[in-house]
């Protein structure tokens, strides 16, 4: 429960499997945290919700062994800190360009001397541990999750990937390919673009993540060291078995 394992987890390039969070009610929550991800995805930065939706997510997810990740609206250190601040075990800021912008992240995410996230664990007490345990151990147990995004952050990966203190690049398949003005995840030029930037990562030491919503496609980028995937959310993979079902029992029945 605490403090999380997953950045041991990730040391060890272990697959982790995660989920969108599609709604904000405990219940809902509970239902997808017993699937049994290894994390989950919980959007702030495209959901209609506000800040105090995500209020004792994070801390279920925990209880839950499960680490929640929380993608914040925008690089600021108001929905950065909030966000850790509620449990979140991981922080994925969207559309991160350049070094200065990594470095700001670095700065709000981390607690000093790493960097200048003002500090109130508030989760620390559902959780029955103390402020200074989280405190402690703030800086080894969380991760920071930035997402390429962008032709931009493409061209200036080598120097990205050299800003120490953050753990995981999310390369971001759909705002990847409209920056680059192709139609699809599945143009060769963003295939090519994916098959580069795993290849720096690997070699960087950090995480490479992503996500899809096809299945098969998340199996095909696993395969080339994708480790860390989010795949659909329960909501709409229920909802095509569903269909399934319903159109194999009309096909039987009548």
């Amino acid at each position: 429960m605490y403090p999380s394992n997953i950045r041991q987890r990730l040391k060890n390039n272990d697959l982790l499997l995660s989920t969108l969070l599609f709604g904000r009610e405990p219940h809902v929550a509970s239902a997808i945290y017993q699937t049994k991800p290894d994390w989950v995805w919980i959007d702030q930065e495209h959901s209609p919700w506000g800040t105090e939706s995500i209020n004792m997510l994070c801390v279920m997810a925990r209880q839950a062994g499960v680490a929640g990740v929380i993608r914040v609206p925008w690089n600021t250190p108001g929905d950065i800190k909030k966000a850790y601040d509620v449990g979140a075990v991981g922080v994925m800021v969207p559309q991160v360009d350049t070094p200065d912008e990594v470095r700001d992240a670095v700065k709000f995410a981390k607690y000093p001397p790493m960097g200048e996230r003002g500090i109130a664990p508030w989760f620390a007490m559902p959780l029955g541990i103390t402020p200074q345990e989280v405190i402690q151990k703030a800086n080894d147990e969380t991760i920071l999750i930035l997402q390429m995004e962008s032709v931009e952050a493409f061209a200036k990966i080598d120097e990205i990937l050299e800003v120490e203190n953050f753990e995981v690049m999310l390369f971001g398949p759909d705002d990847f390919t409209a920056s680059l003005g192709v139609s699809s995840p599945t143009h060769p030029k963003v295939e090519k673009a994916m098959l580069d930037v795993a290849a720096t990562v690997k070699k960087s030491g950090k995480a490479l993540a992503t996500t899809f919503a096809d299945p098969e496609t998340a199996r095909r980028w696993i395969k080339e060291g994708y480790r860390m995937m989010n795949v659909n959310s329960v909501l709409a993979l229920g909802t095509i078995q569903t269909i399934k079902i319903f159109n194999e029992l009309r096909e039987e029945f009548g």
